[in-house]
């Protein structure tokens, strides 16, 4: 396993049409290139920010002729560079409400051939205190696989956004041998103020891994605002990189993954766990 990765990672302003956000993308992926990064991480929805239905569903295409898609692997093999491609909107399986998108992302090598992709898991419904109902099950098809991707550094869980939550999937990845834990993500603000950095410390804490969260920041062509502060969180929660919620950017990091294994040995509780039962 390589020892140090160097690590670009983007916050992006992403916009409602593919055009713009691959622009954005190439210029990023030659800007990490330039710093000698050798991964790209990007956050979710980084090809598309469209809640306007019937707009969405005239732009959203099938993964294999995804444009976002396409250009990524495009600009890793021409910077030589992996991509993370953090998520965009593609055609999923009809729901009982008509048709549905999938929360995609993949893992792109520097030959530009995807390694792995992952769908969304859980879907972010909530109800937030004086704010109306989000219901992203409405658009979007759940994801129902977990996904390691094999990299020289390790093997790297995906995830995205609402599945930060939900620290079953990320023990299960560290348990797996994950070191890099990616969780791309457009956290709301008053949920990303309350709850961002205290969960990505967690998770990395819990897992004795680097987590990679990509973000969006600001205010979008559709309406919506996002909190920002992309980060990077070493195994011992420490935080390396928070982009804050200036706008859009790119930071380069180098990660010593020597750290994973250090952590796991001083406090090794992917491997303390007990069973345990519940008296009825």
């Amino acid at each position: 396993m390589t020892q140090t990765l160097r690590l670009s990672i983007a916050q992006m302003t992403s916009t409602n049409r593919h055009e713009g956000n691959i622009a954005w993308m190439e210029e990023a992926a030659a800007q990490a290139a330039e710093d000698g990064a050798q991964m790209l991480a990007l956050p979710e929805a980084s090809g598309l920010v469209n809640k306007d239905r019937d707009d969405a569903l005239r732009l959203v295409v099938d993964h294999d002729a995804d444009p976002f898609i396409a250009a990524c692997r495009e600009a890793a093999a021409k910077h030589g560079l992996w991509v993370q491609t953090g998520s965009t909107p593609v055609k999923g399986p009809d729901g009982v409400d008509g048709p549905r998108f999938l929360n995609h992302g993949d893992m792109i090598d520097p030959d530009g051939r995807i390694v792995a992709g992952y769908d969304k898991i859980h879907l972010f419904d909530i109800h937030l205190d004086g704010k109306p109902p989000t219901g992203e099950s409405r658009r979007y098809g759940p994801g129902r696989r977990a996904v390691l991707a094999d990299t020289p550094w390790g093997p790297a869980g995906l995830a995205i956004c609402y599945d930060l939550r939900f620290p079953q999937l990320f023990r299960d990845y560290g348990q797996r041998g994950a070191t890099l834990l990616f969780v791309p993500s457009a956290f709301t603000v008053p949920t990303g103020r309350a709850h961002w950095e205290v969960l990505l410390r967690a998770r990395a804490i819990e897992n004795g891994a680097f987590v990679i969260a990509a973000a969006q920041v600001g205010k979008h062509d559709d309406g919506r605002v996002t909190y920002g502060h992309s980060m990077v969180v070493n195994p011992w929660g420490e935080v390396l990189v928070d982009m804050g919620s200036d706008g859009p950017g790119l930071r380069t990091v180098d990660l010593n993954l020597d750290e994973v294994a250090a952590a796991r040995r001083q406090i090794p509780s992917l491997q303390n766990g007990r069973d345990y039962s519940f008296d009825d």
